[in-house]
């Protein structure tokens, strides 16, 4: 979001529901005028909805808290851009894909394994049906700086910087295409100013499993502590089944915007850690 708020073309205010930061405002979409960021003051032309229930896990054996977070969050912010006459911009996810074929297209069938996925992909279908001014922004491993580290390699840098000791057990069958937010951000504010519309994949170039991407993290910091254990999938028993060949391929906006470069984790931790 704060990638979004330094583009001086645009006046972007974030929000939040659970989590405050200091560049964000309080807003509940299931009931805005409790909030304190006034949405009919402000008037957007454009609502960027990324709320969901995003531990896939917990997804899977809480379906009903899942189905509240990911569907009727979408269904509540959809009648907001109506009401508002707003673009709507939504982020989805590689996990609406069943990972037999991957990395996918955007025209490719989806075939989601899990609860969060199947939200994931029934709330596309509403927003599909709902509006044709819509973006629908599917991407994958994110990564990059954030308030609270949580992202996969934010983690494992601060790990390797603190010199904690510790073995991680990772799966080395599940594939992906990780993408650094301010990537993200890019490319939505230049979307949303050519006014585009429709399905759009973001993603890096490079396919990693995340025993591999660990690896490449930790080679930055020659003096971590931290091990990588190599696992399959089905050994880490995990509730929610994972795309196993998931990620995302990005011929379509590469094609539109050839002058725009993803980067990648080297360039993130290079710039970031000065290594």
């Amino acid at each position: 979001m704060q990638w979004l708020q330094k583009d001086p073309d645009m006046n972007v205010v974030g929000s939040h529901f659970s989590f405050a930061t200091i560049d964000t405002e309080y807003f509940n979409v299931f009931n805005p005028a409790g909030s304190t960021f006034d949405l009919a003051a402000f008037a957007p032309d454009v609502i960027i909805h990324t709320g969901a229930l995003t531990h896939v896990d917990h997804c899977e054996t809480h379906p009903e808290e899942s189905f509240h977070h990911t569907v009727e969050s979408t269904i509540a912010a959809l009648e907001l851009a109506e009401k508002y006459h707003s673009k709507f911009v939504y982020i989805s996810t590689d996990y609406i894909f069943d990972g037999e074929a991957g990395p996918y297209r955007e025209y490719d069938a989806t075939n989601p394994l899990s609860v969060y996925g199947k939200h994931k992909l029934q709330a596309e279908e509403i927003i599909r049906e709902k509006t044709d001014d819509h973006l629908i922004l599917r991407i994958t491993n994110v990564y990059g700086d954030e308030v609270r580290g949580k992202n996969f390699i934010a983690f494992l840098a601060r790990s390797a910087q603190t010199g904690e000791e510790r073995t991680l057990r990772l799966p080395v069958d599940q594939y992906a295409t990780p993408i650094n937010a301010r990537d993200i951000a890019k490319f939505v504010c230049q979307l949303i100013k050519d006014d585009k519309q429709g399905t759009y994949h973001l993603a890096s170039d490079e396919y990693l499993n995340r025993v591999e991407l660990a690896k490449k993290v930790l080679d930055y910091f020659p003096s971590s502590r931290m091990k990588i254990e190599a696992a399959l999938s089905c050994e880490l028993g995990q509730a929610a089944p994972r795309p196993l060949k998931g990620g995302l391929k990005t011929d379509k906006i590469k094609n539109e915007y050839p002058e725009l470069k993803f980067t990648t984790v080297e360039d993130y931790l290079e710039e970031r850690y000065g290594i």
